[in-house]
Order: C-alpha cells, then structure tokens, then sequence
C-alpha cells in the first residue's frame, strides 16, 4: 500500500481530528458522510478510515468505535493540514491590546503573557524568564562563626542574600574580619568576578596582608553564590484547566504530569535547548520528558536583539486544538518580543540587562481577563456517535462557532517533531 495520503484521505483525516478535538469521542463514517469537502458515501469512508488505521495515522480503540487519531495523525495534521493562521485580525489586535493594558512592568510581561495564553486557550501554560546574566555582589558582611570558620554574608543584586560559611582552619579575630569585609567590599562590591584578574588578586592578597591566604577560598565561594542566581524563573497557570479533559480523569496520568510542574527545571532544559525561532509542537512520544508521553507541548522562545529572555508553551492533551493554540503562542510572543524591542531599544548592548533594570512602559489598569474562548476542545456532552457505522442523532454535534480567518494574512510558525 502506498504511504502517501490520497485527497480523499487528507480531507478525512483532518475531518476525523477536527470532530474529535472539538467533542473526545470516536468518529463515525456515516458522521463523516454528512461532511461536504468528503463527497462520499459511509462505506467509501469506512474502507478510507481502514486503510488509514493499517497506515498508523488513526487508531480504532474498540472494535465496533469508530476512529480516533494517533500521534502520527496528529503529527501529519499539524505539519500538512492545519490552517496556517486561524485567528482573525480583530481577535489578535484584541489580543495585544488587552497584554498592554495588564503590564505594567516589563520584568513581569512575559508571566502576564502565560496567565493570558492559559485564559485563552483553556489549556495550563508555561512562562520562563531567563536570567542568563551573573548577577553582581552588592554589598559583603564577614561575621564571626565557629573557630576557624566566619560566615560570608553577600547582598546579591537587590533582594537575594546569600551566606557561604568559609573554613580556614585557624582562628580569626574580630579586627582581622573587620579588614576583610572593607577590602571585599572595596575591591569586589558591584564588580563582576568573571573580570577578576591575576593583578587584582595580587591586590586584594596584598591588601589583606597576613591573611592573604584568605582570598582564594573567599574568591571560590561568591563564585559559587553566584552561580546560583543564574537560571530561569518559572511559572504555571491554570492547572487546574486539566480537570475538564477526560485524558486526565486517570488519576496516575494526571499525577504523573502534575508531577511535572514540580520538576521545572525539565520543561526549562526543553525550553532552552531549542534552537528554532518559531513555534515548537511536541507531540506524545515526541517529548523527551517520559510523564509528557500522553501529553502535548506548544511552546515558542522569546527573543529581544538576539538573546533570549524567555518563553510561553502550552500543555495540554494529545487532543488539542492545535491551531488555536499554536495561533495563540505566536501572537503573544511576538508581541511580548515587540514590547520588549520597542521598550529596550535598539542601540541597547545587553537587553537582558536593560529588562531587569524595571523598565515601566505606560499602560492603563489592568483589564479583568476574558473568558477562554468559544470553540475550546473540552469534552462537549454532544458527540458524534461511536458507532463507526451509526448515524449520530439529532442535535448530539453542537460546534461552537469561530471568527472567519483572513488568510490574506499568515502567521508564520515552526513545527518540530521527530526527525
């Protein structure tokens, strides 16, 4: 049998994911027979959905259901069938007005872009801030410990403190303290340890005299200090939104994706380990994190001048609305990265920098957020029959409408899977 997708086929498959997106319930043919773009009869359909079955892109999970689509169904959907934009002009700049009017704080814009993108497509969502800049020492304070140890006290940045205890292994007087917490905080406070060269620790050595041989271990603890005020901030909304899908009502798949959420450095590590500029959709197996192989990840990274600053990703089910969602992710980041740019400037040398310096662009009080949108993929109460051969009755489809997509303009986008 030939691998490629016939029209007939195309137009099945995208109609057998469309109908289950919108209600989780097996598709029928006969239900499919009633589609206008198929412009065919039930038993041509049955044998269509059959051979598309052997093929792997649909899955008939009982032997008298209907269909449903596997992961290389979705996979084939979203790279050769979706809508390359779905939104509509009056949507999107809805959108953007309605993320200017709830930042206020450029630091804060791409969380309030994940509370958004949550809202918006009913689906739990991902923010990251990057922080890939070392933070500076403020100020330093040296107190007394135990014998032969003090405790190295640093003011990193604005609001973080961080306490190394340092062993020297012989005692150290209140005076002798006293000169290292002004010599640290004459040569290293508000300076960057990565500059730190081989005169200036001859220095700082000499300044402290006697006790030069305290430099090297203090030198080894701001550096590890530091270390760790670099990193991403992450947050999660909208959780709680898992609960109205039936994917999730397995109480060991929903633990185990919750789970998740408080292992962040993962998503993180998927996150940053993407290359692309556009938008990435993760399906299934495809995630490389095991508790995301029921799941999907649509997520895209934010970059300002050439460096990233962040990230938006929406988690969801298998059976997603992936055109709303992708739709969605790629609005809000280009339009996070716009605010950004426009904010930042262009002559700046060190975006990441000038966005955490606090930035404030002008906006009005923050609007209340909208409801999630009509057409969202929650199981409906009225889905076509799961009887491969039945006729659904009578008011058991309802499908919400959506605005009309002008597709005289594109959103352009990325889609990765497994190569």
């Amino acid at each position: 049998m030939s691998t490629a997708l016939s029209q007939r086929k195309q137009r099945i498959l995208k109609a057998v994911i469309k109908a289950y997106v919108e209600t989780g319930e097996p598709v029928g043919s006969r239900f499919l027979a009633e589609d206008a773009e198929i412009a065919a009869s039930p038993a041509t359909i049955r044998n269509e959905m059959a051979e598309l079955t052997e093929m792997g892109y649909l899955i008939q999970p009982h032997t008298s259901a209907g269909r449903i689509p596997s992961e290389q169904g979705y996979r084939f959907y979203v790279d050769s069938l979706m809508e390359g934009y779905t939104a509509a002009t009056e949507e999107i700049g809805n959108l953007n007005e309605l993320l200017k009017s709830r930042t206020k704080q450029l630091d804060r814009i791409i969380d309030d872009a994940g509370r958004l993108a949550s809202a918006l497509t009913n689906y739990p969502a991902i923010s990251v801030r990057s922080n890939k800049r070392r933070q500076l020492v403020k100020r330093f304070s040296v107190m007394q410990n135990a014998p032969g140890s003090f405790l190295l006290v640093m003011l990193i940045g604005r609001d973080t403190v961080k306490t190394r205890t340092v062993n020297v292994g012989r005692p150290l007087d209140e005076e002798k303290l006293g000169l290292l917490q002004r010599v640290l905080n004459d040569t290293l406070a508000d300076q960057d340890p990565e500059t730190l060269t081989f005169s200036k620790m001859m220095n700082i050595e000499k300044a402290l005299g006697d006790y030069a041989f305290l430099a090297s271990p203090v030198i080894k603890s701001i550096y590890e200090a530091l270390s760790e005020t670099t990193g991403s901030d992450v947050r999660v909304e909208g959780v709680d939104r898992l609960l109205s899908y039936p994917e999730f009502s397995d109480v060991d798949k929903l633990k185990n994706l919750l789970s998740l959420f408080d292992r962040k450095e993962e998503l993180v590590s998927m996150v940053e380990n993407t290359e692309e500029n556009g938008v990435t959709v993760l399906i299934g197996s495809e995630n490389t994190v095991k508790t995301m192989n029921n799941s999907a990840f649509v997520y895209r990274t934010i970059r300002v001048d050439g460096v990233d600053v962040g990230a938006i990703g929406i988690i969801g089910p298998c059976r997603m609305d992936y055109e709303k969602v992708i739709a969605t992710i790629d609005t809000l980041t280009a339009s996070v990265s716009e605010m950004m740019r426009n904010a930042v400037g262009q002559d700046s040398s060190n975006p990441l920098q000038a966005l955490e310096s606090g930035l404030s662009p002008s906006a009005p009080p923050p609007a209340q957020p909208t409801s999630p949108p009509s057409g969202s993929p929650a199981a409906s109460p009225a889905p076509p029959t799961g009887d491969d051969t039945g006729q659904p009755a009578a008011g058991q489809r309802q499908t919400a409408e959506r605005p009309a997509a002008d597709h005289s303009q594109g959103i352009k986008y990325k889609r990765k899977g497994r190569q």
